[in-house]
């Protein structure tokens, strides 16, 4: 086996610039714990907002409309939780732009070919 030191330039600490996604990076004890107690933080914020979804469903008596409002708040709340934390992506930047980016342009483009088939319906 070869030592993962000797491919790095003299003087400078190989775990220090070990990646998030690297199988061989050393994560100390401290940043275990740290890590583990913002994943139950987000699991206790997670188990509340289910209940107060519940809560508002049941206790509230709102109309429908404001209930699916209130739930879908809710629920974007956990959606931005789970995807941010469990997922990673608050630390994938620049990733997330680039498809939302890739994405606005292809809404643009779907929303245009109605529009121009209407202008020109039949194709001449």
């Amino acid at each position: 086996m070869t030592d993962p030191a000797a491919a790095v330039e003299p003087g400078v600490d190989v775990h220090e610039h070990a990646g998030v996604g690297d199988p061989n990076a050393h994560h100390s004890p401290e940043q275990i714990r740290k890590e583990m107690k913002v994943y139950l933080t987000v699991f206790v914020g997670l188990a509340i907002l289910t209940a107060v979804t519940v809560g508002a469903c049941y206790g509230l008596n709102l109309p429908v409309h404001q209930a699916i409002l209130v739930a879908l708040i809710i629920a974007s709340i956990k959606g931005f939780l789970v995807a941010g934390f469990f997922m990673h992506l608050l630390s994938e930047k620049k990733v997330i732009y680039g498809v939302l980016i890739l994405t606005v342009i292809f809404f643009i483009f779907l929303m245009t070919l109605p529009i121009s088939h209407h202008a020109n319906p039949f194709g001449s």
